[in-house]
């Protein structure tokens, strides 16, 4: 850890790229660093993400130049064969371990509470509880790496400080995701009513010539009793 913090904002993809490298160098290290290949499905990956995205290898590899030129990520050359990709985040952030463990979980799925955050990190570096993270998340907000969302207490939400000027601060997404397409409801049709059975159709119809016969006796005896 360096005490000059290097660090810059990071547009979406940027910051689900080198959130990628820091979970997995911390849960995988047999597989850090990383190919190209091998991030893009990192990014992809469709649990610990929000949103979840379909970066291809393109979108990938300028974040990694990208990230690069910014000092936050370093390509190696591995033993002559793919080149693969290491974070330098602790320098570039210049944080501790467990201060990475809650920003590389925050820059895989933006805003979240605390107890949510607590769970998450904890499987990069172990943070017992919430009076554990409550320091650590401190010492980040002091620094303009974590943003508090909501007031101190139970359930407050936090978020990154690396989202671009501009960007609404409680989405802080960390990768692009296509805006949600409206789908109109199909309303279903009545069910049409069932068709009479031919017995019910022949009751009906005697009952109808039943009340004519009636009508027409009533209609005599009121003729009748005119004359």
């Amino acid at each position: 850890m360096t005490t000059s913090p290097a660090w810059k904002p990071l547009d979406p993809t940027q910051r689900r790229v080198l959130g990628v490298l820091i979970e997995k160098a911390m849960t995988t290290p047999a597989g850090y660093p990383m190919t190209l290949n091998a991030i893009v499905t990192g990014c992809n990956q469709k649990n610990n993400r929000d949103p979840i995205t379909t970066l291809d290898d393109i979108d990938v590899g300028n974040a990694l130049i990208e990230l690069a030129e910014l000092g936050a990520v370093a390509e190696i050359d591995w033993m002559g064969r793919s080149s693969k990709y290491k974070h330098k985040a602790y320098e570039w952030l210049a944080v501790t371990k467990a201060e990475l463990a809650v920003m590389g979980e925050l820059l895989l799925r933006g805003a979240q509470q605390l107890g949510e955050l607590r769970a998450r990190a904890d499987r990069m570096e172990p943070i017992a509880d919430l009076a554990a993270l409550k320091p650590v998340v401190d010492a980040l907000v002091q620094r303009g790496l974590v943003v508090e969302l909501t007031p101190a207490g139970r359930g407050q939400m936090v978020t990154h400080g690396l989202g671009m000027a501009g960007e609404p601060r409680a989405t802080f997404a960390s990768a692009p995701v296509s805006a949600p397409r409206l789908v109109p409801v199909e309303r279903a049709a009545p069910a049409p009513a069932a068709p009479l059975a031919a017995n019910e159709i022949a009751q009906l119809r005697a009952e109808v010539a039943e009340l004519r016969g009636r009508v027409r006796q009533l209609e005599q005896k009121l003729g009748g009793s005119q004359d």
